[in-house]
């Protein structure tokens, strides 16, 4: 099976994805990740305002079949949240690079970016 894995963005090993866009950091789950995990629904995010840490824990993502932790790719404080996803948890199944984006992260340093996977790295990964 073929998944999309956009070359603009960086990956986590843990299948979270990163676009920076002027310093602003937008974080989602792959589409890789959003079919392993079958139908979500329910995603539990921190808090507008909230700090986080490069490779820390920031919220939850719950489907039919398992829970999974979600993690940050870079530190920085929250700027924004997908908070239609609380009412429509399914967009991260529907459109993962999309409406199912889950949080905006100002970043201390989009250098942090540079240690995640490339596109490639990541097309490697869940081959």
């Amino acid at each position: 099976m073929s998944f999309d894995v956009p070359d603009e963005r960086r990956y986590l090993e843990s299948h979270e994805w990163a676009l920076e866009t002027d310093g602003v950091v937008r974080v989602g789950i792959s589409d890789f990740a959003q079919d392993e995990l079958g139908d979500v629904v329910f995603v539990e995010l921190p808090d507008e305002g909230d700090v986080l840490e490069g490779g820390t824990e920031f919220g939850v993502v719950e489907s039919i079949k398992a829970v999974s932790d979600l993690y940050a790719p870079v530190g920085g404080e929250v700027v924004a949240i997908n908070e239609a996803l609380f009412d429509a948890p399914e967009l991260v199944n529907e459109d993962p690079f999309g409406e199912g984006w889950m949080l905006e992260i100002d970043a201390d340093d989009p250098d942090e970016l540079e240690a995640l996977l490339t596109a490639d790295e990541y097309e490697d990964q869940i081959a």
